[in-house]
């Protein structure tokens, strides 16, 4: 699995209003169980790896509507750690983000990142949700849609605009053709339906949850339907539900935008290393000059206008690829040198099998959960107005999601997650986050009663518990060892220095591996 899992964004939906979307099995928020058939008794075997050796795996079938238990079945892939404390504290779901992202992985990490004797005293699930991965079965609608090169995506033509277009109306058109039957039912209520078929054939009650990014509206969509059979909810980097999704994708552009001229700066610091400039903006200016000359003569017939964008976007995620990025930045300008380029991309950017996997569960969830404008008009006015003020990925994130234009399903509404029925939340959320900016972790937070909002402060990476941060980390194991969590009585509970920026590679303080590094590999397909 490549780097290119670690990227990446989430995205949003103009809406006029937030109602629920409330299953077939549930009702008035509080749900009673899916009316599933009965469920079989999960059977475990070892799927251990050198990294996670007590991994065990599972499937489960579940039915592919959830209105109707006896319809088609589809299958889940589950992992497990196992709980060996005496004290058991019951099943801790994890979910990394996406949509399409695989948490099979996560489980293993999730256990052996906490306390030993936190996470002895729970079972620690990951799953691939519908359509994810090795869940059955696996979405890829349309194999090789990141092939290089691709048309520039700042459509400064209308030739460039029409190309572009043009793809994106294909990938929803090959999606429809191959997937017709399962595309009304890859949406988010859908998965959380899935969530509780997890905690029914586990023999739980109630269900400890852990999400990152997308994780958290999945999270909150699930303590919204099914309130009694939350524990304990943890949420880390989190979706503003108010804009699914349509809305919170323009606005986190202007967040990249923010993170791209942050590393910017960084570069300019570390001149003696880069030799790119001391000013921040003739960094920039240099970037986007670098950018001008690929998209007339790509690298390596590989990376052009559109790939270089793929390439750096996922800086926005996690500070800890700054060196490398700089690296190959630097190498391509001053030596005119494209091969650490090249590189990059094939670490952080191209699209593999998985990948393509993984973006096709993304668009087919994102495109369904939610209204997206159908006149591309109102798309080219708002991302025209974006890139005015935020350049970096204003078009790049537009044609991500275009294909919602042209999605064959009608689409749902968003739920309103807020909730008074659960214990209390703990939230975590980076003030510079710029794939889930700040203001939706301050969103859910009033949203959810009882909640507390766990901030770092100055910190720019999107997912940011269990990724190195002893402080953050601190109120995550209290919370799993007791349900505590801090209070102020203000805005937010409890505060957290970020960790520092890192070090150029060519310093003794840089570090070519770290948690963070490890964690930020396996959350969520653009989110």
């Amino acid at each position: 699995m490549n780097k290119r899992a670690a990227a990446l964004c989430g995205a949003a939906a103009v809406v006029a209003g937030m109602i629920t979307s409330i299953p077939a099995d549930a009702s008035s928020g509080s749900a009673t169980a899916p009316r599933t058939a009965p469920t079989a008794k999960l059977s475990w075997k070892k799927c251990g790896t050198t990294a996670y050796p007590t991994l065990q795996c599972a499937s489960l079938k579940v039915p592919l509507d959830h209105s109707n238990p006896y319809s088609e079945r589809i299958t889940l892939a589950l992992s497990r750690v196992p709980h060996t404390a005496k004290t058991y504290q019951g099943p801790l779901l994890v979910n990394p983000g996406g949509p399409g992202g695989s948490g099979l992985t996560l489980a293993g990490y999730v256990a052996s990142a906490l306390p030993k004797a936190v996470a002895a005293q729970y079972d620690v699930i990951g799953f691939d949700p519908r359509g994810v991965g090795a869940s059955k079965p696996a979405l890829d609608c349309k194999p090789g849609y990141f092939d290089p090169v691709r048309p520039d995506t700042v459509p400064s033509t209308p030739a460039l605009e029409k190309a572009n277009l043009a793809r994106a109306e294909s990938f929803a058109k090959a999606c429809a053709t191959k997937y017709a039957k399962l595309l009304p039912y890859i949406d988010t209520v859908s998965a959380v339906q899935d969530m509780d078929a997890i905690r029914h054939a586990l023999g739980a009650r109630q269900i400890n949850y852990f999400g990152y990014s997308y994780g958290t509206y999945l999270g909150a969509v699930y303590a919204k339907l099914y309130p009694d059979r939350v524990r304990r909810l943890v949420l880390d980097s989190i979706v503003d539900p108010t804009g699914v999704w349509y809305a919170d994708n323009l606005t986190q552009d202007y967040a990249f935008n923010d993170r791209h001229l942050a590393f910017m700066s960084w570069v300019a610091k570390h001149n003696s290393a880069y030799k790119l400039g001391t000013d921040p903006a003739k960094v920039e200016a240099k970037w986007y000059a670098m950018r001008a000359a690929l998209a007339k003569k790509p690298a390596d017939k590989k990376v052009g206008a559109s790939e270089l964008e793929d390439t750096f976007i996922p800086g926005g995620y996690y500070n800890g690829y700054w060196p490398y990025l700089a690296e190959a930045f630097a190498a391509y300008v001053n030596d005119k040198n494209a091969d650490p380029l090249v590189e990059a991309y094939g670490n952080f950017a191209a699209i593999d099998a998985a990948g393509d996997n993984g973006y096709s569960v993304y668009a087919s969830v994102q495109c369904r959960d939610a209204a997206w404008p159908r006149d591309w008009s109102q798309w080219r006015e708002d991302n025209w107005a974006v890139y005015e003020k935020a350049p970096f990925m204003a078009w790049s994130n537009a044609w991500y999601n275009a294909p919602c234009a042209f999605w064959p399903t009608h689409s749902l509404h968003p739920v309103d997650i807020a909730n008074d029925a659960i214990p209390p939340a703990l939230l975590f959320q980076a003030t510079n986050d710029a794939a889930t900016p700040y203001e939706g972790g301050v969103t859910v937070h009033n949203l959810l009663g009882g909640s507390s909002l766990v901030v770092e402060q100055g910190g720019g990476n999107h997912g940011i518990s269990l990724s190195g941060n002893a402080c953050l980390d601190k109120y995550l194991a209290a919370y799993l060892t007791d349900g505590k969590v801090p209070r102020s009585g203000g805005e937010v509970d409890a505060v957290c220095e970020t960790l520092p920026d890192p070090a150029p590679l060519s310093t003794k303080a840089a570090s070519t591996t770290s948690r963070g590094s490890t964690l930020h590999g396996l959350l969520g397909f653009r989110g």
